[in-house]
Order: structure tokens, then sequence, then C-alpha cells
């Protein structure tokens, strides 16, 4: 048995005894410490197989004629899940290999020459197809959350744009037609036609990204402030929303109750769940309002319509991306999926209550800063 054949023996004999000694090593990596056995493991006991394989073989021949093609790119698309970063996923390697040279040490068994050459070539080939899987994994990522970012901001320009519109419409109305100077006129006419425009390219945006999965990577800016303000902005700039429905929005949001969260995304939250409000409501009233929960653990919210309602059968999926309202045309079932991604992404939850031809109230709770 030459030198090769006895490694390869080892490396079998003592395949548990490697991969607990590997796991300890590589625990140390950030990534690694909070995976379960079976995961930190994934492809790293047939590696050690496909080594011994190698080893037994010793035909002089190129490796790795004997590893096979696919577990190393799974295991590079398995470490992208798993949150490691590219660094770490050499370094498991590397680990590993070190691990082997120690195996050899301790049983006196000399790794240069062949047993050398082997054990590099298994492992940098290894590395080099768990490492192109993993960048292509990450950089289908990236461009996923892109676009999905994208399809979230073009949807909700869709309610301040309509506002827009609406309220020039409105402005034109209170003016007498003969008090209309030419260059007034033009200015309306120009505004139609910008706010037409824009309008089209979201449509084109949605309609271009209506599969994408709903994650957008969001990274948010969390502060203390005022809560009443922010909605009572917000109620200002959808009036002309309600007023085309006649429908009253009010505002009960204590004006001395403060949250810890992103102002912009948490708008985004409100201006969704109050447009959807105003939307199923042509003639009623649309009420925010929030209240610090027990023990001052969260603050809950909610928009409160006295609408039409939402059927039990679309009441479990109404969350869910791509599913909208089979009786609205020009939905992409976006609004409701952007408030269930922020919510979440901000640590809270949101539930609706409905009954129909009573209305709906959408609740989501924000965590206190002392929960966090």
């Amino acid at each position: 048995m030459n030198t090769a054949q006895q490694l390869a023996a080892l490396v079998k004999q003592e395949l548990q005894d490697l991969l607990s000694r590997w796991r300890q090593q590589v625990r140390e990596l950030p990534c690694a410490r909070h995976l379960d056995i079976p995961t930190l493991n994934d492809h790293i006991p047939t590696i050690l197989v496909e080594l011994a394989t190698a080893l037994e073989s010793d035909t002089g021949q190129t490796i790795p004629e004997s590893l096979q093609e696919v577990s190393a790119p799974a295991h590079g698309v398995q470490r992208v899940e798993d949150g490691f970063d590219i660094e770490e996923v050499v370094a498991e390697y590397n680990i590993l290999r070190g691990c082997i040279h120690d195996l050899g040490d301790r049983h006196g068994v000399s790794l240069q020459g062949r047993p050398f050459h082997i054990i590099n070539r298994v492992f940098d080939h290894a590395i080099g197809l768990a490492l192109q899987s993993y960048a292509t994994q990450r950089a289908m990522e990236v461009q996923q959350r892109r676009e999905e970012y994208l399809a979230f901001v073009a949807h909700d320009l869709r309610t301040p744009l309509s506002a827009i519109s609406l309220a020039v419409q409105i402005l034109e109305l209170t003016i007498p037609e003969r008090e209309i100077v030419p260059e007034a006129a033009k200015i309306f006419n120009a505004l139609r036609r910008n706010v037409t425009q824009l309008e089209k390219l979201v449509d084109k945006v949605l309609e271009e990204n209506a599969n994408l999965k709903a994650d957008t990577g969001l990274k948010l800016e969390k502060r203390e402030f005022d809560l009443w303000p922010l909605v009572e902005s917000l109620i200002r700039d959808l009036h002309p929303l309600a007023m085309t429905s006649k429908t009253h929005l009010i505002n009960q949001v204590p004006d001395d109750l403060i949250v810890f969260a992103d102002a912009s995304v948490l708008r985004r939250v409100f201006q969704n769940l109050i447009a959807n409000a105003i939307k199923y409501t042509p003639e009623g009233e649309v009420t925010v309002g929030a209240k610090v929960q027990s023990a001052e653990e969260s603050v809950e919210c909610w928009v409160t319509d006295t609408g039409k309602g939402i059927s039990k059968e679309y009441l479990d999926r109404i969350f869910d991306k791509g599913e909208s309202d089979p009786n609205s045309e020009g939905g992409f079932g976006l609004g409701l999926a952007i408030v269930k991604v922020f919510t979440e992404a901000s640590g809270g939850q949101v539930t609706v209550e409905s009954r129909e031809g009573i209305g709906s109230t959408f609740r989501f709770s924000l965590p206190n800063k002392m929960n966090l």
C-alpha cells in the first residue's frame, strides 16, 4: 500500500472524527455558528469520500476524474442561503485541508509528493466550483432585489400620481373657464400630459416585474419620531383621492405618540393601506389610529374603513404578492404585499379583519425601541 492509499484508508476510517474536528474550527466563522450539524456539513462528507477515491486511484491522471461535479456548485448555492461571505466559503475548505494534514501527521503518514498534489487539486477544484456558483447566485439575488425594489417604488408612485392628477382636475373645476388665462391652460395641459406619461412608465415597470419574489433586502434607518404629523401629512396628500370618492379621512393617532421606525418605510405602509381603503370605500369613513400596547412592548397601528369589505375566500391570501382583487381592474397585487414585507422588515406583523358590506381593519405592529 503506497502513501496515497494509506491516507485514503485513514480518511475513510476517521471520517466522523475528521468532520468533528472540522466543525469545531469552522464554527469560529461568524456565519457558521448558528447552523445545525446537517446544514453545516452539507457536502463536506461527500468531498472527503471523493478525496479518498482520488487517493486510492492514484493513476497519475489529472484530478478530478472521480469528483462529483454537482456537489461543490450546490454547496456554493447553499452557502449563499446560509449567509456565508465569500471568504468564509474559501476558509471552510482550507480548514478541511488543514484537518487532512493534521490527520496524516497524527498517524505518521507523509503528505509530500503525490498525496500533496492530489489533496490540493481536489480542494482547489472544489473551491473553484463552489465560488463560481456562489458568485452567480449572489449576483442573481442582487439583481432580483434591485428589480423588486424598483417594482415596489413604482407601485407606490401610483398613489401620489393619481392624487396629483385629481388635484389638477379639481383645480380646473373650481376656476371658471373664462378666468383661465392661456398660460394657465398650457400649464394644466402640461401637467396632465406629464402625469399620464409617468403613469404609463410606472405601469410598464410593474408589468415587467409582475413575477418577482417579494424580498427587497431593506436597510432600515430607524429613529424616534411623532406619528401624528406623519399621518396628518399623508392624509392631506391623499385628500384629492378621498374627495372624488366622497370619503372622509380621520386621523385618530394620539398627538403625543412616539414610534421607533424608518419614517419613509412607515409612510409607504400607511399610504398603501389608506389608498386601498379609499378605493374600496366610495362613500364613508377611513380612520387611521394607533396606540401603545400593554407594557409598552410595541405600538399597534390600524386603518379602518366602512367600505365593501373582503370576501372570505380572498382574505386568506390577501397579502400574497400577485393576488389582486378579481373585481378590480388595473391591480398588480403589490400594495398589500409591500405592507407585509415592510412591516415584517421592521420587526412587526400585519393582520386584517373584514366583513363584507361592513368594512375592513388592517392592523400592524411596530416594536418598541427597548425590545429590539
